[in-house]
């Protein structure tokens, strides 16, 4: 998700004639895009732009900024953290990352000038926003340190809506479908960092995608906090299906579409309709994301997630019924306040039960501002990685078992392109999500489907040959 919204702040700069530099040391805008989710990834984020700083001497004009989950939540107070931020700009509020870059950066680049002789003359950044609209203005907050936008703002859902062109051709894409999330689980900070549900018009999703086709996209991954829930609020059912089954018929009617994905259902509102749309719409990849948290009813429940673990597993059972290839991977908290070995077993139990092909496993962090952050019994950091560890053994032994069942199979692969670990080979995804790394010609293959024979596993990633067409 955060990958798609960085793009679409890309593709505002690019539209207004700046270009795109991999090399921070040559850029004159450095933006962070951050997430909240967990403690580990704020972290990062705050000592890369810590480190960002180093380019304030030499090229004082450089303007820093933060967007996204912990630019919500924290807001002015990173102005503390990091002196040379200049822009914090919150998660319904993309589209105008640029407009407040761009000020900045005109505001510093004229002030050079006149240092230097220049005749331009320069306005303050508070001159500036008297001169834009008073929807604009009251919604941006100028401090002393920098300038900060996390307020609201209806009708951002539709915002995300644009990719950046590129010469090389792509093989998949990120479509957004809606933004915020109404769940309120206990360890979660994303309600209040990205807003209420908010489901984009079908029509304006159908357009996006068959945009992307047209510019040679054979994959989409349909995007939402809780994707099954889009349009809950705002569309119908029709003919007992939701309006999330409705999509992704209107998105598989897409001519030349290939394949679609969609990331991370929610077990509330993952219905039967759901469930037989994999038995006739074949250009849904056989795989699905579908993040379990606990094995334990008992911290499901102070996870307010409102299922049991039966529940999941039932679904889980129904899916694979309707597409007997699906792979499924989940995600996975250990070290949850008051988790006993029993609670934990279960997660373990459940886990071989359902035999995830990946699961991504984190520890328990607190999050500001959620209940369980407050709750009494947190546990140690050692039994959280003790716990953490075991489960990533018990996935591993699964995830290469059934990987190594792939050996001397043929599987249908998409072409992404180069691998991101060797260049010199090709990398591309099955069906069920999984990497398959094999030599070939770059130019002609990436963005193409064909045939690879699996010779080989090292456990995550599968190895092979593809097979030439005559």
């Amino acid at each position: 998700m955060n990958e798609r919204d960085s793009e679409q702040v890309a593709r505002t700069f690019v539209e207004e004639g700046y270009t795109l530099t991999p090399e921070e040391g040559e850029a004159d805008a450095i933006l962070i895009n951050t997430c909240s989710v967990r403690d580990q990834a704020e972290q990062k984020a705050l000592g890369k732009m810590g480190m960002m700083g180093k380019y304030r001497d030499a090229r004082p004009h450089v303007v820093y900024g933060f967007m996204g989950c912990m630019a919500q939540s924290r807001g002015e107070e990173l102005f503390e953290r990091v002196p040379h931020l200049d822009v914090v700009v919150g998660t319904q509020k993309y589209h105008r990352v640029f407009e407040y870059v761009d000020r900045i950066l005109r505001k510093r680049l004229e002030e050079r000038m006149d240092e230097v002789g220049g005749e331009i003359g320069t306005v303050s950044v508070e001159e500036e926003m008297d001169r834009s609209s008073q929807r604009v203005k009251s919604h941006v907050k100028v401090v002393s340190e920098g300038m900060v936008d996390v307020a609201e703002e209806e009708g951002s859902q539709n915002t995300i809506k644009d990719h950046v062109p590129r010469p090389e051709q792509r093989a998949t894409a990120f479509v957004s479908i809606m933004q915020g999330c109404n769940m309120r689980c206990s360890f979660c900070i994303v309600p209040d960092t990205r807003g209420k549900e908010r489901g984009r018009p079908m029509s304006a999703v159908v357009d996006e995608v068959k945009g992307l086709v047209d510019a040679g996209v054979k994959e989409v991954t349909l995007l939402g906090q809780i994707v099954n829930l889009y349009g809950r609020t705002e569309f119908e059912k029709v003919d007992g299906k939701s309006p999330f089954v409705q999509l992704l018929e209107a998105v598989h009617a897409v001519e030349g579409l290939q394949r679609i994905r969609f990331t991370s259902p929610h077990p509330i509102g993952y219905r039967d309709d759901l469930v037989e749309a994999f038995t006739y719409l074949p250009k849904l990849c056989s795989h699905i994301h579908f993040p379990m948290q606990s094995g334990s009813d008992r911290i499901l429940k102070a996870m307010r997630r409102p299922y049991r673990n039966e529940k999941f597993i039932a679904i889980c059972e129904k899916m694979k019924a309707a597409r007997p290839d699906l792979a499924i991977t989940t995600d996975i908290i250990v070290g949850f306040p008051t988790e006993t070995e029993e609670d934990f077993q279960a997660t373990v139990d459940c886990v071989r039960r359902l035999e995830f092909d990946n699961s991504f496993i984190f520890r328990y962090s607190k999050r500001k501002d959620t209940p369980a952050a407050e709750m009494e019994g947190q546990l140690p950091e050692r039994v959280k990685e003790e716990r953490n560890q075991e489960l990533l053994r018990v996935q591993g032994e699964l995830t290469t078992r059934k990987n190594a069942a792939l050996i001397g199979t043929r599987q249908e692969v998409l072409c992404e392109g180069p691998s991101k670990t060797n260049k010199a080979r090709l990398s591309g995804r099955t069906g069920q999500n999984k990497i398959v790394i094999f030599d070939g010609d770059a130019e002609r293959m990436t963005g193409e489907i064909f045939a690879v024979d699996v010779e080989d596993s090292t456990g995550y990633t599968l190895y092979g040959t593809a097979v030439v067409r005559g």
